[in-house]
């Protein structure tokens, strides 16, 4: 029980520091007084205005002083005794608490993080390769299908549901996968989460600690860090232009390779059937080696029909496939999927069964009927569609802008990659195109183990074209014809 609320107060002790808490009290606002008087001592108390050991008015004087009742003032004086920052002593009164030297409340960090974003700001065009368009969600369909989901008071909805993902989503997903990418698995291979991070820590959980991982390099660095933080040996494997080299993994002697082989991130390579056939048959000559196939944007591809996956390929149970929402609906929706080989499916029940399922089973039915009435393949086709129409304007605008320009990566996914062979650096053009107020990207980031470009007289910029409409690439590419023309 609080009682120094309740406590004498000796008015005239409370008058010695009055002067020092002369608060701007500001009834207009929405925040309630008892919180400006709150806010207004923590903040004295945090940068040492008020000091340790000091005596607070009494309610009642604060009260008379302020002009304002003594249960606003009690109130305020109560939230500060439940954070500690101030001390009631019985028929004394009230007394800054001692905080100083147990944590600085400089706030810098928060200030050179919003002074860092603000830096970040100052382009105008922004060709990031990991653009979504989210102009074009489908915010009437999912809005339909929200309040569907929602009108009937059931309460199994907001239960726990299955650990995998549930039932119906999952049989929707497997339907999707065999239909669209020649994906050949049960619902019950498959584990719904949210995002890939989540999903790659939940492998790395089923498959063990002992294991050697081998990725492509350039290559995704997100999962590179994340490996190398559940401390997996991690190593990178050089690449030509079918994919990652199957000689080159033999002698790595890692057991797991991570590829990318419908539309390799961020060379946008494609891998033949034989490159394919290659890799398959080295995880087969060994037991316990898998390949994991990231097949994050296969829904993009503007020439031709889509690339299938390799999972469909493989017979013997070494393709572990995972895919997203993420990239083809929106980043927010945080729904991806892990298809286990039934080898590791068992081990999957055996050791991560019981970890609960990490997306809402209301937005699971969501998802769920958003693919199986039709909803979902509509809205790949207006994306491709608009995806295409950006894709054949920053190709032609590169084309009558940039001299004799050497293009890769093209005609899936969203971004392209521009080489230049002139002597020009990376780190030139990406501030010559900053001072122009365009944003763009170099490849060299994507390379891990402190290795650089294969060809050394070669510097790769990286293009994202999901971000912006057509009119904004053709002014972007102009501004980076004007940057690029002078240095």
């Amino acid at each position: 029980m609080r009682c120094s609320c309740i406590l004498p107060d000796p008015d005239a002790e409370g008058e010695l520091v009055m002067n020092e808490l002369t608060i701007s009290l500001k009834p207009g606002k929405q925040i309630p007084l008892y919180e400006q008087i709150y806010e207004y001592i923590r903040k004295e108390i945090r940068r040492g205005a008020i000091q340790s050991g000091e005596k607070l008015p009494s309610t009642r004087a604060l009260s008379r002083h302020l002009e304002v009742s003594r249960s606003t003032v009690e109130l305020a004086y109560e939230q500060l005794l439940s954070e500690g920052y101030i001390e009631a002593q019985p028929y004394r009164g009230y007394f800054a608490a001692q905080i100083e030297g147990l944590y600085q409340f400089s706030g810098s960090g928060q200030t050179q993080e919003k002074r860092e974003q603000k830096a970040e700001r100052t382009y105008r065009y922004d060709f990031t390769p990991n653009g979504v368009d989210l102009k074009s969600f489908p915010y009437n369909v999912w809005r339909k299908l929200s309040r569907e989901c929602l009108l009937d008071d059931r309460a199994e909805l907001f239960r726990l549901g299955n650990p995998q993902g549930e039932s119906g989503l999952r049989s929707a997903i497997s339907s999707y996968l065999h239909q669209a990418r020649g994906v050949n698995c049960t619902p019950d291979q498959i584990i719904v989460g949210a995002g890939n991070d989540y999903l790659l820590m939940l492998l790395c959980a089923i498959l063990g600690s002992s294991h050697r991982v081998a990725l492509e390099n350039p290559t995704y660095r997100q999962a590179y860090r994340l490996f190398e933080n559940l401390s997996y040996e991690v190593c990178t494997v050089d690449m030509d232009g079918k994919g990652m080299r199957a000689d080159k993994l033999m002698e790595s002697g890692a057991d797991i390779a991570f590829v990318m082989p419908s539309h390799h991130y961020p060379l946008g390579t494609v891998m033949p059937i034989r490159r394919r056939m290659e890799l398959l048959a080295w995880a087969e000559k060994t037991e316990g080696r898998f390949i994991i196939e990231d097949d994050y944007d296969s829904e993009f591809r503007y020439k031709g029909k889509p690339i299938p996956a390799l999972q469909g390929y493989d017979g013997s149970g070494k393709v572990i496939y995972i895919g997203t929402f993420s990239k083809s609906i929106a980043p927010a929706i945080r729904m991806s999927y892990l298809v286990l080989p039934q080898p590791l499916y068992r081990r999957y029940r055996e050791r991560c069964g019981f970890i609960s399922s990490t997306v809402s089973k209301v937005d699971q039915l969501i998802l769920q009927k958003f693919i199986e009435e039709g909803y979902y393949e509509r809205h790949l086709n207006k994306m491709r569609a608009l995806y295409r129409s950006r894709h054949d304007t920053l190709l032609s605008a590169l084309r009558e802008t940039v001299p004799e320009p050497d293009i890769s990566g093209e005609n899936a996914g969203v971004h392209l990659l521009l080489h230049f062979r002139d002597g020009r650096s990376e780190e030139e053009l990406i501030r010559k195109a900053l001072e122009k107020g365009v944003k763009v990207y170099g490849l060299s980031e994507y390379y891990v183990d402190g290795k650089e470009q294969a060809d050394t007289d070669e510097t790769v910029i990286l293009l994202g074209y999901a971000n912006m409409n057509e009119e904004k690439i053709k002014e972007a590419v102009k501004l980076l014809g004007e940057a690029w023309a002078n240095c």
